[in-house]
């Protein structure tokens, strides 16, 4: 194996910078991803990776992806949340790679929301 030059490894970091701020510009759409213990067993890190890299793919840079742990419906991981600026968040559940590149394309860059992965529009939390 070659030695690593210092050209390199700038090559290196520059790619894992990208990767890791896909997303993180100012948000129009905040995308959240359910990331506790149950979220993690039903495959929610492989939707992460997914919406990330639709992201990346998209040259959008006004969509934030996050995470955060469990919403309380273990059953219906893994899940999403999106939250158009100045629109109610809707959580979206039992979702594959494949479901939540329909999200991203009807919701996050169209405005509709996909209404039959959708298990509620709103926040659960009164004020």
């Amino acid at each position: 194996m070659p030695k690593l030059k210092i050209e390199d490894l700038e090559t290196i970091a520059a790619r894992r910078t990208k990767a890791m701020t896909v997303g993180q510009g100012a948000g129009r759409v905040k995308i959240t991803v359910h990331l506790g213990t149950c979220g993690i067993s039903a495959g929610a890190q492989r939707i992460k990776a997914e919406v990330m890299r639709l992201v990346q793919d998209a040259g959008i840079s006004d969509v934030t992806v996050t995470s955060t742990g469990c919403a309380g419906y273990c059953s219906r991981e893994p899940m999403i949340t999106v939250q158009v600026m100045g629109q109610a968040p809707v959580k979206y559940v039992d979702l594959d790679e494949k479901k939540a590149g329909l999200i991203f394309d009807r919701h996050v860059l169209e405005g509709s929301i996909v209404e039959e992965y959708a298990l509620g529009i709103g926040s659960e939390h009164t004020a």
